[in-house]
Order: C-alpha cells, then sequence, then structure tokens
C-alpha cells in the first residue's frame, strides 16, 4: 500500500492524454467548491469568501501541475469576488476589496508555487531512484558475471590438473593432482552461491545443505543419508565463506571415505551457537577414530589444510570418537563469523 502511494506521488503532476482534460476537471472542483460554498453560506461568518475554493486552487496544481493550478485560482478568484463579496453579483473594487483580493492573490500564488517546488524536487528524486536502482541492477549484473567467469576458470584448471594426472606415473602424484582437482573443481562449483553482492552473507542452514548435498551427488554414492541442522535466520560472513565451505567439505568427504568406506550410513551436519562462539559438527555413524587420535598432528593434507584454514578463521578443528560410534569432526568459530 505505501508503494503504490509512492508510485503515484512520483507520477504528479499527472499528465492526461489531452491538456484539456485537466481543465476540465479543475473546472469541475472549481464549481463544486463554489456549489459547498454556496451550500456552507448560512453556517459561515461574514467575511470568508475564499475558504472553499483554496482546497480547489490546491487540488488542481497537485495533480495536474502549474497551468491548472493557475487557471483554478484565476477562476475561483473572480467566482468568489463576484458572487460572495458585497456588493453581491459585481465587480465592485473598493479598499477593502483590494486587500481581500491581494490577501487571496497572495495565499493562492504561495500554495502554487510550493507545489510546483515540492513536485519537481520529487521528479528530480524520482529519476535518480530509477537511476540507482539501474546502477544496483547491473551491478548484480556484472557481479554474477564475474563470479560465473570465476567459476568457470576454477573448473577449467580442475579438468588441466585431470588431463596432467593422465601423463604421471608416481601414485602418491597422481593422487595429490586428483585430491587438488577434486577440491578446486568443488570451489568452483559453489564459488556461484558464496557471494551476495549486496554483502547480506549466506543463510548457513541453506549453504550446508546444497554443499552437504553436492558432494555427496559428487561421490557417487546412494546409500547415505545426510542431514543439516541449523538455527534460522543464521548468516556467514562473505568473507569466510570459502574457508567455512572447504572446511565443511573436507569433513564431509572424510566422513565418506574414512567413516563409511564400504557400507551405508547417516551423516549429520550441526550448526550451533554457545558461549560466544560458532560450533559447527559433522558426525557419522561409521568406524570412528582411535581415542588418542590427534587432528593437529595429522599427517594427511587433507587435515593440515582444514586446520590451515581454521587458524586463518582464528577458530580450531578436531577429530574425536562419537559417543555412540563413529567420528565427530568439530571447527570452533567466533562468533563474529556469523551474524
Amino acid at each position: 500500500m505505501q508503494r503504490s502511494n509512492a508510485r503515484f506521488v512520483e507520477r504528479l503532476p499527472l499528465v492526461l492524454k489531452r491538456p484539456i482534460y485537466a481543465y476540465a476537471l479543475t473546472l469541475i472542483f472549481c464549481v463544486a467548491a463554489l456549489l459547498l460554498r454556496f451550500a456552507a453560506e448560512p453556517l459561515l461568518p461574514t467575511g470568508y469568501p475564499f475558504v472553499t475554493f483554496f482546497p480547489a486552487v490546491i487540488l488542481s496544481s497537485f495533480l495536474f501541475g502549474i497551468r491548472p493550478g493557475i487557471f483554478a485560482a484565476v477562476l475561483c478568484g473572480f467566482a468568489s469576488w463576484y458572487v460572495f463579496i458585497p456588493p453581491m453579483f459585481g465587480f465592485a473594487l473598493n479598499p477593502a476589496v483590494a486587500v481581500a483580493m491581494l490577501f487571496y492573490t497572495g495565499v493562492v500564488v504561495i500554495d502554487i508555487l510550493l507545489i510546483h517546488f515540492m513536485q519537481r524536487a520529487n521528479f528530480n528524486l524520482a529519476v535518480e531512484r530509477e537511476r540507482s536502482r539501474m546502477l544496483a541492477d547491473n551491478r548484480e549484473l556484472l557481479f554474477r558475471e564475474l563470479q560465473h567467469r570465476v567459476s568457470n576458470n576454477l573448473q577449467v584448471v580442475a579438468a588441466m590438473l585431470s588431463l596432467q594426472r593422465r601423463q604421471i606415473d608416481n601414485d602418491v602424484a597422481r593422487r595429490a593432482l586428483d585430491d587438488a582437482s577434486a577440491r578446486l573443481a568443488l570451489v568452483g562449483r559453489i564459488s556461484r552461491a558464496l557471494y551476495d553482492p549486496l554483502g547480506n552473507g549466506q543463510d548457513i542452514g541453506a549453504f550446508l545443505t546444497a554443499l552437504s548435498a553436492d558432494i555427496v551427488d559428487a561421490s557417487g554414492r546412494q546409500d547415505l543419508i545426510i542431514s543439516v541442522a541449523a538455527p534460522d535466520a543464521m548468516r556467514l560472513d562473505s568473507d569466510m565463506a570459502v574457508s567455512f565451505a572447504l572446511i565443511v567439505a573436507e569433513a564431509v568427504s572424510n566422513a565418506i571415505e574414512h567413516g563409511l568406506p564400504d557400507r551405508a550410513g547417516c551423516i549429520q551436519v550441526t550448526v550451533s551457537a554457545a558461549q560466544g562462539a560458532l560450533i559447527l559438527e559433522v558426525a557419522d555413524d561409521g568406524k570412528g577414530v582411535p581415542s588418542d587420535f590427534d587432528s593437529t598432528n595429522g599427517q594427511s593434507l587433507g587435515l593440515r589444510i582444514v586446520n590451515a584454514l581454521a587458524s586463518q578463521l582464528g577458530g580450531r578443528f578436531a577429530l574425536f570418537p562419537g559417543q555412540a560410534g563413529g567420528t565427530v569432526a568439530r571447527l570452533d568459530l567466533p562468533a563474529a563469523v556469523a551474524c
């Protein structure tokens, strides 16, 4: 409702198909003001000849612009002079009448000029608002195009690494290239959704749901159930999104590859806020890890990358056995990461 009212005000003064329509409607306003003044005559004391004509002038200026407003002012002025200023039904001129007409002229001139200047300012504001909207649309379009190109470039690099892998005989080198290609491909797939040009950040629940489903689909496994639980309306800072996504991807991938390599199972991704910190847990019901396992001293490239990313975010990453079996990967981050 407020938006429709704003749209209407932005279109003022109204531009009708033919100017004669504006003057015809202005004439109707003046006649209505005259009839209303006749009807109010018994209720008004002597000396209020213009009381019903001011609204007609203001309404005409407001709706149709300065020219119909001047037309209404002149028409209403002569009507009030002729009918309601003694001697009635005449254009007698004396000092009292001159003062009254000067008063009327001053009031309607001020009203018309104020309405005109306000409408000009409103028009300029509407133009600037439309220009700002177009700039915002162009900015978003360019932003999304940039993200699309970045994503495509990452996908190309991942494909080049896969091609290079075919020329390497060393198994360790091949696995390293496979890991690098997979990580680049993952970032390429999700980079389009990571950033918001408005800077509002990502909804964590929706973000993790899409990311987890993407990782499971990429693994080709049909026997895994993955679920996500996150507080409503919690958002992730856009600057942290890539690192956060890579940590989640590594934790889910480890659960698939090491916890549930050869059997069906469940993976639960949970986000919670406690004591001013953001806590992410990726739990599976797979084989589990030894009770004395130290993830900070892990030799695998994945764990080293995850620990480095966690430190970059100002947090801590750990792997430990779950209470009901399986493995829990936990990331503790400062509250400033989410909002």
